[in-house]
């Protein structure tokens, strides 16, 4: 048995002082209850759970922001398609590794890998690129859920286009085949979009993989909500819950336009949404409701996506930054204690949600994964550790974290 002692940590229930935390050689915890010094650090966390990323992406910062033409998610798609056509297995270890490393030093010890460039440059079928990210997690020590996406068409009706080609399968069967070969990780299932699988496909995907973890990216942009009804009549998640029975095993990416119905939907369903507050800003793709979703009890996490900057409580701010300016109000996503505190405790539960990994907790029966801050921090000079969460959200960065713990291990 284990342990590590903080003069502060953030249990379920509140922040509890001299706080000592013991785990079994698994790195799981076994108990948590009161100690004394010497600390092993000032203020600690659970570490989040990253609900939705493309580590590929992390090499497309700072491309395609010029202005020209349609400048929304629909052109910035160019610029990554063109990435995703020149990148090998070697060049996708490298990113991958990258990505991970800078997220487990931003406070993310789990990622759910939404894996997509399965083939080769020459279209050779096989799980060299999916082997290389799993490699990059490996050797970084974060938790890997891939969650190998099924991506068949280019648009609502419409074929996959050349740029689209290493994305692609011919059939649920070619691609479940490949599901199977990678059955030496941690396994979910994606459905790119509705409007890159066809309805017949993913009934028979989720018929096929009943009781797996699901996501969907889902009415990300307006054009994709405009083109659904034109097609089917019905809304995206309106379509999608119609399509699918919706339960806890679904995460839904994005959901940023989706309205009231919907929204009360998903949460019916005790689904999750995976927010993504940066690169929903970096794409311009506009607000989610998420003042209204999580006061009504709906379960959000947070997601890096592009990777263009990795930092949880960067993300965090953007999340209730976002809220406020949509409202034009303070203290969107906040209780009485406060903003900080509450919105981590709700990425850290929507992030183990998402992830399927027993993370996102201080408590008997998770992993010790731990997000650790230095009292030395600016951000909080002066302020009583109550309040460190909201000084930590309005004022400072993923470079005030001392030190991230994996299973009781330090990493950074």
């Amino acid at each position: 048995m284990r342990k590590l002692t903080f003069k502060h940590a953030l249990t379920p229930r509140g922040i509890a002082t001299d706080c000592e935390i013991s785990f079994d050689e698994a790195g799981r915890i076994t108990a948590v209850g009161q100690g004394a010094g010497p600390y092993d650090g000032d203020f600690a966390l659970p570490a989040l759970g990253n609900a939705h990323s493309h580590a590929f992406q992390r090499a497309l910062a700072g491309h395609g922001e010029g202005r020209g033409g349609d400048d929304s998610f629909w052109r910035w798609r160019e610029a990554m398609y063109a990435l995703a056509n020149r990148l090998d297995a070697d060049e996708m270890y490298t990113v991958a590794r990258l990505a991970y490393s800078e997220m487990l030093a931003a406070g993310f010890t789990a990622v759910a890998e939404f894996h997509y460039l399965h083939h080769l440059k020459d279209g050779a079928r096989g799980t060299a690129m999916a082997d290389a990210v799993i490699q990059a997690a490996r050797d970084t020590g974060i938790r890997l859920r891939l969650l190998p996406v099924y991506y068949h068409a280019g648009g609502f009706g419409r074929p996959a286009g050349d740029a689209q080609r290493r994305f692609t399968h011919a059939s649920v069967d070619e691609f479940l085949k490949l599901v199977d070969s990678l059955a030496h990780a941690h396994l979910g299932i994606a459905i790119h979009s509705l409007r890159a699988v066809p309805l017949e496909h993913l009934k028979d995907i989720v018929a096929q993989r009943a009781g797996a973890l699901f996501h969907v990216h889902v009415s990300e942009q307006q054009a994709e909500v405009d083109q659904c009804v034109a097609v089917y009549g019905k809304r995206p998640v309106e379509l999608l819950a119609d399509t699918v029975e919706l339960d806890a095993n679904w995460t839904l990416v994005h959901a940023t336009h989706a309205d009231a119905s919907e929204r009360a939907s998903i949460r019916n369903a005790g689904a999750c949404v995976a927010l993504c507050p940066l690169t929903e800003a970096y794409l311009g793709d506009g607000l989610f409701a998420a003042t209204e979703f999580h006061a009504q009890g709906g379960v959000l996490a947070i997601g890096t996506d592009s990777n263009a900057r990795i930092d949880a409580i960067e993300e965090l701010r953007w999340l209730e930054y976002g809220q406020r300016l949509r409202d034009q109000r303070r203290a969107r996503l906040a209780d009485e204690s406060g903003v900080g505190a509450p919105l981590w405790q709700a990425a850290a539960a929507g992030g183990a949600h998402a992830t399927g990994f027993a993370v996102g907790r201080i408590e008997v029966g998770a992993f010790a994964d731990l997000v650790v801050l230095d009292e030395s921090g600016a951000p909080w000079f002066g302020v009583e550790p109550a309040r460190w969460l909201d000084a930590w959200l309005t004022g400072g960065s993923r470079h005030d974290i001392a030190h991230v713990y994996v299973g009781g291990k330090a990493v950074t």
